[in-house]
């Protein structure tokens, strides 16, 4: 079972994308999800976090602001919206679901990742 991304593409500075991940089962709604990012020659970053209700939604001090987090358990989906995007937000975007951490370690369900290019 994995998660399925989808949204990612080429954007200006300062420009917004959405992006959507979609899992396949209903199990979904028993985990946390977060969304991490990951740029070329760097680790694995924690992005944000949605509780399994998604009441409430915690985000790293790189995206605070600029990004918003979402789920919606009757689709088996989350949502990332991200706007005023910079070059440094270029990255392969991530959901994954699991325990209540920012640690990538403690996922078990992962996407592909959608890429995301943000041109100067």
């Amino acid at each position: 079972v994995t998660l399925v991304e989808s949204g990612g593409g080429l954007v200006q500075s300062g420009g917004s994308l959405n992006l959507s991940c979609v899992a396949p089962e209903s199990t979904f709604g028993s985990y946390v999800v977060s969304w991490f990012r990951q740029a070329a020659g760097k680790e694995r970053e924690w992005m944000a976090i949605i509780s399994v209700i998604g009441s409430t939604v915690r985000y790293s001090d790189s995206v605070r602001g600029r990004f918003t987090a979402s789920r919606d358990n009757t689709k088996n989906t989350a949502y990332l919206r991200m706007t005023n995007l910079k070059p440094e937000d270029t990255a392969k975007y991530f959901c994954a679901a699991g325990f209540e951490s920012t640690r990538a370690e403690d996922y078990f369900l992962w996407g592909q990742g959608t890429p995301v290019t943000v041109s100067s």
